[in-house]
């Protein structure tokens, strides 16, 4: 009709593979993760607090053992061992009491951990959903729609189980760090330099490896929104893959997918795992370091060295490259929730719909006069789908649009419910321009009933009240009467209240079209827009559906688009698209006795029917 096909379902302007980008701005979009952390304040201070005391207490475990160390003394002459048991019970009471506090504090650590991350998701995750429902329809129309659930499901989930362990991690490696270095401190300023010495060979190992795996879990990311979009697309297209035997080709293209998606996985993986490996290593060689060092000094009889002193700088060692360790072997799960919350804030940094509309129109009196002039639109730049044109609709008319296939005719009705906006030109309704109409004012007034129905997992009560939520069952029951859906469905065995599948499949979709009429029936629209209502039904169900779209466009302004020209013959006025303008306008006699282009294509239909 002129629009980009749904993404998808084939068609349309972004159906070539999303192109791979890094990410613009890490620092923005931490800064913009922890924004969202610290709307549970309550919950991030607490969890802050316990933390603290957690790795304090964890700190003050080396001291107590070497305390409870030393209090076995050897005479040098004697080589008798003697205890001090009474400072050993002491020291040994008081370890057993914090780390059994500690054990307390770190199943609650754990418990507001989750809080924090689900309630942080939870919020990020409205706000998203809130986002998409704000989108233009240009922005659905160009985007895979497997690539946007992936963003609602796979990112937010990676940017959840971040926060629950990474954070925290994070948070007390900080506070490990300080504690262990000003403990070694305290026990050798010595022993505290040769530990450092590998501190930079440390930090300059992990960048560049950050920095090499970096690109692997970005991409494994838009992967996964690509492979979700194949998902989605042979999910939704199952039956014509089916009937057109293209199993094998959709298997084929599903394991593409999933094969670029395996490779890049596993070097993700690869890489990542290295950093812990080596980070060990670099650990291990310091805690070496220090054991020699320590002994070394302390046969030498250099002050203050102790088996318990050295015991305690080991532990401290450990402690100091511990954390760095952790943030090693975390950074592939950091560095995906990363990838994951950027892409889901690309979303919401994208624009909303535009609404400038700010006249305060009365729907309830309007006659439903419209008048298109000079309209010009492109979906794309320099490929015009519209070409000036003109048109005016007298209120209660009914207007019927033919052409040819992407002749324009949807478009007009993209163009009159705001869906897309006119590069250049105007469209009235009652003498008011639609930009300066509230969208939601303008779309109220207008109803569309559709080729493909869109029907939800619900009762046939609560489709029906899609268009009008206040109405009453008793409206509902006149709606169906009027649209001539009470035949089949008081023969249902629950009747209004019987549950429809996803996208109201066990339905056939003859009946589903007349739900979707009798939705419009129940809104009480103006303005009424059929766009190929009955170009997928049987000869049958379509007259049971032109008999309710007469009930229905009673007094209303009416827009029939339509490729059976018999179900238009009776419209006031034809229309005829050709390459996006108007080249003929009259009824049908008007137009059959001209025999132009509306008399062609009448002629070549009813020819092959009679063929």
């Amino acid at each position: 009709m002129g629009r980009p096909g749904p993404v998808g379902r084939g068609g349309g302007p972004m159906n070539a593979r999303m192109n791979v980008e890094k990410p613009k701005n890490i620092k923005k979009t931490i800064g913009r993760l922890f924004r969202y952390i610290g709307k549970s304040r309550t919950i991030l201070f607490t969890l802050l607090a316990i933390m603290v005391c957690v790795t304090v207490i964890d700190l003050l475990g080396p001291f107590f053992q070497q305390k409870a160390i030393d209090t076995f003394e050897i005479d040098e002459i004697t080589k008798a061992v003697t205890v001090d048991f009474g400072s050993l019970k002491k020291y040994l009471t008081i370890m057993a009491s914090i780390f059994a506090f500690s054990a307390v504090l770190y199943y609650m650590q754990g418990l507001l951990s989750a809080k924090l991350s689900q309630k942080t998701v939870y919020i990020m995750r409205n706000d998203l959903f809130s986002k998409i429902s704000k989108l233009p329809i240009s922005y659905t129309d160009t985007h895979k729609h497997g690539d946007i659930m992936s963003r609602m499901t796979n990112d937010v989930e990676n940017v959840s189980n971040a926060i629950s362990q990474s954070i925290t991690m994070l948070f007390s490696s900080i506070i490990t760090l300080v504690g262990a270095f000003s403990m070694m401190i305290y026990y050798s300023w010595q022993i505290t330099i040769i530990a450092i010495l590998t501190i930079p060979v440390t930090i300059s190992v992990s960048t560049n490896l950050a920095k090499f795996m970096r690109k692997y879990f970005v991409r494994q990311q838009k992967l996964l929104g690509r492979l979700n979009g194949e998902v989605e697309e042979m999910v939704t297209s199952y039956k014509t893959v089916v009937a057109y035997g293209k199993e094998d080709t959709a298997v084929a293209s599903f394991a593409s997918e999933s094969e670029a998606l395996r490779k890049n996985s596993i070097s993700a993986r690869v890489w990542g795992s290295v950093m812990g490996p080596v980070m060990n290593f670099l650990g291990n060689f310091q805690y070496v370091l220090i054991a020699a060092c320590g002994g070394f000094m302390m046969l030498k009889g250099a002050k203050g060295f102790s088996i318990g002193s050295i015991q305690a700088m080991l532990q401290y060692s450990k402690k100091f490259t511990h954390p760095i360790n952790q943030i090693a072997n975390q950074y592939s799960a950091i560095l995906t929730a990363l990838a994951g919350a950027e892409r889901i804030f690309e979303v919401m940094d994208s624009s909303d719909e535009i609404d400038e509309g700010k006249v305060d129109f009365d729907t309830e009196n309007m006659r439903g006069a419209i008048v298109l002039k000079d309209v010009d639109f492109s979906y794309l730049p320099g490929k015009k789908v519209l070409r000036d044109v003109n048109l005016v609709i007298k209120p209660g008319q009914k207007i019927a649009i033919v052409g040819a296939t992407g002749s324009g005719k949807t478009t007009i009705v993209n163009l009159l419910t705001r869906f897309y906006e006119t590069d250049s030109g105007t469209i009235t309704i009652d003498g008011v321009d639609i930009r300066d109409i509230p969208k939601e004012t303008l779309r109220r007034a207008i109803a569309i009933v559709l080729q493909d129905t869109v029907l939800f997992r619900d009762t046939i009560n609560a489709n029906i009240k899609y268009g009008n939520t206040k109405a009453s069952d008793e409206d509902v029951r006149r709606a169906a009467h009027t649209s001539n859906a009470d035949r089949f469905i008081d023969r249902l065995p629950d009747g209004y209240d019987t549950e429809l599948a996803e996208a109201g499949s066990n339905l056939s979709q003859g009946q589903r079209q007349l739900l979707s009429i009798s939705r419009a029936v129940l809104a009480d629209p103006k303005i009424l827009i059929f766009d190929e209502a009955t170009s997928s039904v049987d000869t049958r169900t379509e007259m049971h559906i032109q008999q309710a779209m007469v009930n229905l466009m009673k007094n209303r302004t009416s827009i029939i688009i339509a490729h059976r020209l018999s179900t238009i013959r009776d419209a006031d006025v034809i229309v005829v698209l050709e390459n996006g303008a108007i080249v003929e306008s009259g009824n049908h006699e008007e137009l059959i006795a001209r025999g132009g282009e509306y008399s062609k294509l009448y002629a070549n239909q009813f020819a092959g029917i009679a063929t």
